[in-house]
Formats: C-alpha cells, sequence, structure tokens
C-alpha cells in the first residue's frame, strides 16, 4: 500500500514513527522526515516560523502542493497531519482531482482556538477525521470524527519515580528564532540557580556549527539530547511553547511554560484570533474541569525575574495531582488505533 503523507512539523513525525510501527508493508511518499524514508521533501526544507515566514515563502508552498496532488495519483490512501495552513488547502486540491481518493487528518486543526468554520472544509475534503483531543470532537457534526487517543501516552516510555531535587531543566524549542529569543533569558536564570545542575536540552538533528550559532556560548549547561530523560530527571523545567510542555506534564515534571514570538504574531494571535492559553496542558484541564496545570510566562513579561517568581511560586503537589488529571482526561494512546484505520483494520 502506497501513501502520500504530509507531515510538516518534527512531532508529528514522531507520532508518525510511532504509528508505522503498527502497519503492514506501506510505502510512505510526499512530506516527512527522511529518517523515514524517501521523502518528495523532507521537513527540514518545509520549516517557518510565524506568519511573516509564511509571506515569505507562499510561491513556493503553492508549487509544492502542486507536486503533492500529481504524486497523490500513485498513493492508494492520504494521510495529512497537523499542519493545517498547508494541510487543509492540499486536502481540497486532492479531493477535487481525485474524488474517490481516501483522505485521513489525524492531528486536526486547533478549530476549537481560532477559526471554527474550517469544521466545513474538514469535513467537505476529508474522509476520516482523527482527534487526539477529546473535547474537539464536539465541533464535528458529519460523523467523521473520533477521538482515537493521544500519541504521547504511547511514545513517553520513562518514569519518573525519582529524580534530582537539585537538578533543573531548559528547553528552548527547535526553531531558530524561539532559541535566539529565550536563550539569553534562560542564561541569567540559570545564573540564578547557582546551586542547581542545569541541563540544557539541544535538538538531536543540530550539529556543532548550528548550536555555536543559536546558543552561543553554554558553557554553564550541561548538555542533553533526549527530552524525556532530561525531564525525568529534573526537579523543574523551563519551556518553550510546543509539545514538551505536553511531554513534561505526561511524565510530571512541573514546569513553566516561557513563550515570545515575533511582535506581529502574537498580536495576531492574542488580538484577533483571541487565544488566551498558549500550553497545551492548561487548554486540556481548563475543558475538562476548568483547572489549570502550570503558569505561563510571555511575551514582554519574559524576564529572568519573572521566571524565577514562578518556579518559586509553583505548587509541586498541586502540579502532581493535576498531572495525574491530565493522563486520566486522555484515558490511552493513539498510535494502534490510527495505524489500524490507515490499514482498513477498523473504521
Amino acid at each position: 500500500m502506497k501513501i502520500l503523507v504530509s507531515a510538516l512539523e518534527p512531532s508529528s513525525n514522531l507520532h508518525l514513527k510511532e504509528l508505522l510501527k503498527h502497519t503492514g508493508d506501506i510505502e510512505l511518499m510526499g512530506i516527512f522526515d527522511k529518517n523515514l524514508g524517501f521523502p518528495l521533501y523532507d521537513i527540514s526544507q518545509m520549516a517557518i516560523m510565524g506568519i511573516v515566514d509564511v509571506f515569505k515563502k507562499l510561491r513556493w508552498f503553492y508549487r509544492v502542493a502542486d507536486e503533492m496532488v500529481e504524486l497523490a495519483s500513485k498513493c492508494d490512501k492520504v494521510l495529512l497531519m497537523d499542519s493545517s495552513g498547508f494541510n487543509l488547502p492540499l486536502a481540497k486540491k486532492i479531493k477535487e482531482k481525485y474524488p474517490n481518493k481516501e483522505i485521513i487528518y489525524y492531528i486536526l486543526p486547533q478549530v476549537w482556538a481560532s477559526r471554527p468554520k474550517r469544521v466545513k472544509k474538514l469535513e467537505k475534503y476529508c474522509d476520516k477525521l482523527l482527534g487526539i483531543l477529546p473535547f474537539e470532537i464536539d465541533m464535528y457534526k458529519s460523523g467523521k470524527a473520533k477521538y482515537v487517543g493521544h500519541p504521547l501516552l504511547d511514545e513517553i516510555t520513562v518514569k519518573r519515580e525519582t529524580f534530582d531535587k537539585n537538578r533543573v531543566v531548559f528547553l528552548a524549542g527547535s526553531r531558530s528564532g524561539e532559541i535566539t529569543r529565550l536563550m539569553p533569558v534562560f542564561k541569567e536564570v540559570r545564573k540564578n540557580l547557582k546551586d542547581k545542575y542545569a541541563t540544557l536540552v539541544i535538538p538531536a538533528s543540530f550539529d556543532d556549527k548550528k548550536i555555536k550559532r543559536l546558543y552561543g556560548d553554554i558553557d554553564d549547561f550541561e548538555i542533553s539530547r533526549d527530552t524525556h530523560s532530561a525531564l525525568v530527571k529534573s526537579e523543574f523545567a523551563f519551556i518553550c511553547s510546543g509539545t514538551a510542555t505536553l511531554e513534561a506534564a505526561l511524565i510530571g515534571a512541573p514546569f513553566i511554560l516561557v513563550y515570545k514570538a515575533k511582535k506581529l504574531d502574537f498580536f495576531i494571535g492574542r488580538k484577533i484570533l483571541g487565544i488566551e492559553l498558549v500550553g497545551l496542558a492548561n487548554i486540556l484541564l481548563k475543558h475538562y474541569n476548568d483547572t489549570l496545570l502550570h503558569e505561563e510566562v510571555l511575551q514582554d513579561d519574559v524576564n529572568a525575574n519573572s521566571l524565577l517568581n514562578a518556579y518559586y511560586r509553583t505548587d509541586r503537589e498541586i502540579f502532581n495531582l493535576k498531572a495525574d488529571e491530565l493522563k486520566k482526561y486522555l484515558g490511552f494512546g493513539s498510535s494502534k488505533n490510527v495505524a489500524d484505520i490507515l490499514m482498513g483494520k477498523r473504521c
């Protein structure tokens, strides 16, 4: 079976790798991590940071989408993962050209956060809508959407039974803009926690040249390439917005979310799209029982004093109770369920 895949984000490719463990003999085509096969485009070629960067590469994205539509003619099914700005228009193009081609959307667009009108498009152009957040399924009325579990419950294998009370960990994200905006603040926080061991998590794909360019002097940190291992060993984490925040929540490592975007991107998100909460763990618990898990330090408030105050203010016992509630809400992993649907073993 040949599957056209459009998975632009690093996190989507981690989820893709996990579900492939449960599939039979399939061939991937399209956009995905080159470590998973032979893509038309590797995800490194698709990387952008914010709305401003989208406009700069808009014409190129249109060309890539047209190439994906042509490639779909050789495939049995289509699997779209996250990245709605690219994947939703792609679904439309493919469905219009190949009406009988089954399109499966896994990791649905965040219609609950903004642009709810996308629901109608998703239901029109996709055949199966596989959600990883329990509450989002209520947005869909066609019967195409179902909750399949959350992939992180499959992917997190570590258990936080013991940890180093004198160790903190910093995760500055994976995108260049995120890293360069946060590292000066993280370095200042680290200086104020001199009595602690400090781990800095760096993406495994970064080479020495890129590390030096983005991070500068990091002699005050121990370096780790393994997010889960670093989180399970640490007493507390300072984390850039992203998948790592939910990973920390499910591992049970107390943390604060730190997010500083380009001013235009933040203005659009907060003022135009009306996004109030950034952290997915907070969003989930807000829907589940109207509570929050962690603090969010955002934009102009991102400075060493704010982060240190949040660090000392965080109640670890309450965090652990709320983290358990979150795991109960998510329930189970999604990887095998999605693989079975992809292979036609279940609806």
